[in-house]
């Protein structure tokens, strides 16, 4: 029986902004997991969507992590730069009759789901059910727009470290979800398992609004050969409001210049009690150990 991977997490903001509270629970986390499991921290900058991007956001996200402490191992990737591998996964999954081309506009779906007696039901993400009208083939006199996963029947179960087992039906609450957007940008879930796998990553730490994500990307991983990471999801912090805090919700950035004060925050929202102030280096090592104790351990 041949040894497990050596552990490797990663952090992978989208630059629409700076770093705010929830995004620092995110990288500490994720930091503090692969520290506890004495692996490598990988930062990827999701730069995939340019309408919602905030110019030097990427650099001010580098530079507060930094200040917090939370320092990659290796080289930072940046998904603009990778739109070679997408291609060359999507081509694979044509090749293996999973990917097709999809001729639907937005409004076209809505109302094919109300002609079938359905209602406008949108995913945890907003998004329309896809009710599978270009399955078959493009209709005469369409072309594609976007491109799509022939997603199998059944239900998708994993394993997650905090919440136990988790189970979807990926077909019948989302339907063929997209690979390739209408303009022309990669989708999120196809890039994210092409990176994953191509930066070695076997363990995600992330919060839980991306759970939602988590049985698409089970399904893509599986359609292209490709093995799964395992899976931790952390509960994410909530404005005034009680949504989720975002940048789209206009999340303030945090104070760098302060970090234990930041740092300690993200730990008392995971459950655990911060160290007393010390220097910075050692107030993560102890903050490291405190995680390691809770025995949320990969296996």
């Amino acid at each position: 029986m041949s040894a497990p991977a050596p552990y490797v997490g990663r952090f992978a903001p989208s630059p629409t902004g700076p770093l705010h509270a929830g995004s620092v629970v995110a990288a500490l986390a994720s930091w503090l997991d692969a520290r506890a499991h004495r692996g490598r921290w990988l930062l990827r900058i999701e730069d995939l969507d340019p309408p919602r991007e905030q110019p030097g956001a990427a650099a001010s996200i580098v530079d507060t992590l930094g200040r917090l402490g939370l320092h990659p191992d290796g080289e930072i990737v940046v998904q603009s730069t990778r739109g070679s591998a997408y291609a060359e996964a999507l081509g694979t999954l044509v090749a293996r009759g999973l990917g097709y081309p999809c001729g639907c506009t937005r409004r076209e779906i809505a109302d094919s789901v109300l002609h079938a007696g359905g209602t406008r039901t949108r995913t945890r993400h907003g998004e329309l059910r896809y009710p599978g009208t270009c399955r078959d083939g493009l209709a005469p006199g369409r072309t594609a727009r976007a491109w799509r996963l022939r997603v199998p029947d059944g239900v998708v179960r994993f394993e997650d470290r905090r919440l136990g087992t988790q189970s979807q039906d990926i077909a019948a609450e989302i339907g063929d979800f997209v690979l390739k957007r209408a303009d022309g940008l990669w989708a999120y879930q196809l890039a994210v398992v092409v990176d994953d796998t191509a930066q070695g990553v076997t363990d995600v730490v992330r919060g839980t609004d991306l759970l939602g994500s988590t049985g698409r990307q089970v399904v893509l991983a599986r359609a292209l050969g490709l093995p799964s990471p395992r899976w931790l999801h952390v509960p994410v912090v909530a404005g005034a409001d009680g949504d989720k805090l975002s940048k789209q919700t206009g999340a303030t950035a945090v104070d760098a210049s302060r970090p234990l004060e930041v740092l300690g925050a993200a730990m008392r929202h995971l459950g655990l009690e911060p160290p007393a102030d010390a220097p910075l280096d050692a107030w993560l090592a102890d903050a490291t150990a405190r995680w390691a104790a809770r025995r949320l351990r990969a296996s």
